[in-house]
Formats: structure tokens, sequence, C-alpha cells
């Protein structure tokens, strides 16, 4: 689901759970196949309804997961029943499927010590991983531009097959759609923050925060000036978001 024109349509979550994601993930490893995952939360709902290049990358991933309790339970209300699958616990699942495979990855965005640091803690966590690319784009990166282009033919040139993504909506899933064109047999995963949790350069809230569906909290008293108008726009999206998805229930409907 999207947020659109003052309706809700268009972007559905592909993904029921994450045991279903890295299945069909593992066969596209299989077959030679890339792909490209996007995780929906409300932040992302907000931009989508703002910036059409946002609304045509997010339209040109494979897989859409629910990273967020709110779409999650708007996908629920609506009819269809989804799992949370947040883009930073995909991280581990992925890299200790490629490490087992032998499938070469890359890190991408951030800064350079985040990904060094990401790359040793998992290095460590799974000694077969092989980590053929990393690299952090200069401040003011423009997901289309020209070194953007560069950048998509040195990760197609080092061999990787799945690339962690770790720019911030909507540059990661801008430069996904461009990268998975360019490279039809790599996967591209777009995961926000999730190489600084690995890394240690920024804490994520507590297991039992994230349990009673408080993370959104958690963040926004550690950054209030960053976040608060981010939430208010999430909020202020809700009730017509909520009224859609009785309307799709009622009337049996499909989420797109």
């Amino acid at each position: 689901m999207i947020w659109t024109e003052g309706d809700v349509t268009g972007v559905t979550v592909t993904v029921p759970d994450q045991a279903s994601l890295l299945e069909d993930l593992g066969r596209h490893l299989e077959d030679g196949r890339g792909f490209s995952v996007a995780t929906l939360n409300l932040d992302h709902v907000v931009k989508l309804a703002r910036n059409p290049l946002f609304r045509d990358a997010y339209g040109a991933q494979t897989h859409v997961t629910a990273d967020g309790r709110p779409i999650v339970w708007l996908s629920r209300l609506a009819g269809q029943d989804v799992e949370l699958v947040p883009g930073s616990e995909l991280i581990e699942p992925l890299v200790a499927l490629a490490a087992r495979r032998g499938v070469p990855v890359a890190f991408y965005g951030a800064r350079d010590e985040t990904l060094a640091a990401a790359a040793d803690a998992l290095g460590a966590r799974y000694p077969e991983l092989d980590v053929v690319f990393r690299r952090a784009p200069a401040m003011g990166f423009d997901p289309q531009g020209p070194q953007a282009q560069e950048d998509i033919k040195a990760i197609g040139a080092s061999g990787a097959r799945v690339c962690f993504i770790a720019l911030g909506a909507p540059k990661q899933e801008v430069f996904a759609a461009c990268a998975s064109r360019a490279l039809p047999q790599t996967g591209f995963v777009s995961i926000g923050a999730g190489l600084d949790f690995i890394a240690g350069t920024q804490t994520r809230a507590p297991v039992w925060v994230r349990r009673v569906s408080a993370e959104w909290l958690w963040r926004l008293l550690g950054n209030p000036g960053r976040l608060a108008g981010r939430y208010a726009a999430c909020i202020a999206v809700m009730p017509q978001m909520t009224l859609r998805a009785l309307r799709i229930r009622r009337q049996g409907g499909s989420l797109s």
C-alpha cells in the first residue's frame, strides 16, 4: 500500500514472512537471477506520496516487506496476513545464506568506518563470508548521477551477487532500481541503518522495546529534533490508511 493523492493504493507487501523471503531469494541466487528488496514503513508511505521518483523505484522492487508494526496492522486489517520483516533483521540471515553458498557480497552506503566495522563483525561470525566490495559515497550523493553509474559498474566488476545498500530512503531504493536494471544477476537489499547497528555506530532499541512496538518512541526520545516532524507526518496518514484498509476488506479485494 502507498499513500497517494488522498488514497492508499499501488504498493503491496509481497512477502508474508522472513522465512518465505529467504527461501525465494535463495532460489533467485541458485538460478542466477537478481532481485531488489524494499522494506515498507510509514515514513516511506509519506515519502511515496510526495516523490514520484520514489514511487517509480518502489514499483521496480521485486520484493516488499512490512518494516513497521503499522504496516503489519494495516495489511492484516485489509485481509493480508503478513509478519514484521525489518530490513535491519535481514542482514545476518542473508549474510549466512551467502556464506553457506559461497556468494560474494557488497556493502554500499553508510560511512567507510561503518562498512569496515560491519564487515569485520560479520566476518567473525561467518568466516566463509566473502565481502568483495565496500564503498561509502560522498555527501550529496545522487543515486542516479554519474558517480552512481560508476559505482554500479564497480559492483558488477567485483563479482558481488548480493549488495546491501545503506543510504536511507529514498536514495537506497532509487539506487537499487537503477542498479538492478544494469546488473540483473545481482540482488540488492535496502537496509537503512542496519550496518550501523552491526558495526556499533548506532544503538538499536532493546528487544523488549521492540516487542511492545515502541521502537519508534525509543528513536524519537533519542533524537526529537530530527524525528518529531517525521513521526507527526506518519501519524497523520494513519486515519485514511485505516479507512482504505477497511474498504478493501469489505470489498474482498487486494491491496494492489
